[in-house]
């Protein structure tokens, strides 16, 4: 059975969700698909491509993934089908693609080209639709448009370095539903630059000098529970997709605060990690 996933900013009150899911069905019966997310912010590419970067490996290979941000058509913005790590991707050629494509290489790339049988203003729905089940069919990428060998950058997803090693510039791509703060600085890009050295995060008028390996290291569990008063503490960890997030301790917006709410931290917002001149241990606990 061939499975489709679905990730989009349609939200959940319009009708673009169940009538995309619809046409599927329509051709398909007996296709398997999958919601990743329909709240990504309205045309927010950084924050879709951080999405399905951390969702799409969970699937099995040969899944096709319809990712409907930012999709209308126009000179500037193709849309393109993807072969990558044994998966399809089918969406616009907006950047949205180059957070995955930044670390692993595609194996074929094609701008779509079927739009002159198909009059649409709903293209998720009338051509994305067509380039999966087409795919799901077993059909080939070649059918459904022409190859290419690249695609369009996304702008800020590679943190910046000082010349002398000194210091890490990134910035927030993504703030979770716990308001939790993910930037663009991933684990193996801090540990390269670091060497070993200690380090002081800086988010606004925040510093930390650790990285905790989970949210609860943070805990004393030695103290008693009713007087730890472990709820709102700030800390620092490697998310489970490997990049360096901000967190406040079960966080809550409505009652305690989040990362961003507390710490006053945006999307794009600057989070710099500086190094010491001298190479001593890791701090990264």
């Amino acid at each position: 059975m061939a499975i489709i996933t679905f990730t989009s900013d349609f939200g959940e009150k319009d009708h673009f969700v169940g009538a995309t899911k619809g046409a599927i069905y329509s051709e398909m019966p007996d296709v398997k698909i999958v919601d990743i997310s329909h709240f990504v912010s309205p045309f927010n590419i950084l924050e879709a491509a951080y999405i399905i970067q951390n969702a799409y490996n969970s699937f099995p290979k040969g899944t096709i993934h319809i990712i409907g941000i930012d999709s209308e058509i126009n000179e500037e913005n193709k849309h393109i089908a993807i072969k990558l790590d044994g998966h399809y991707f089918i969406c616009a050629n907006n950047g949205i693609m180059s957070m995955i494509c930044s670390e692993i290489a595609p194996e074929k790339i094609v701008e779509i080209n079927i739009h002159d049988k198909i009059q649409t203003s709903f293209p998720v729905l009338d051509i994305f639709v067509k380039v999966a089940c087409h795919i799901a069919r077993g059909g080939t990428l070649e059918v459904v448009g022409k190859t290419i060998k690249e695609i369009k950058p996304i702008k800020h997803i590679m943190p910046f370095v000082n010349d002398d090693k000194t210091q890490i510039v990134g910035s927030v791509i993504y703030i979770d539903n716990y308001g939790n703060v993910v930037t663009n600085i991933k684990k193996s890009f801090f540990e390269t630059i670091q060497k070993g050295r200690a380090f002081e995060i800086s988010a606004r008028n925040n510093k930390f000098k650790k990285i905790h390996n989970r949210y609860s290291d943070i805990v004393n569990f030695e103290i008693a529970e009713d007087k730890r008063h472990d709820e709102g503490k700030g800390l620092v960890v490697f998310n489970s997709g490997g990049f360096l997030e901000i967190a406040i301790y079960k966080s809550n917006s409505a009652t305690i605060g989040s990362a961003s709410t507390l710490m006053g931290l945006s999307l794009m917002d600057n989070v710099s990690v500086s190094f010491s001149t001298e190479s001593i241990l890791p701090r990264v606990e």
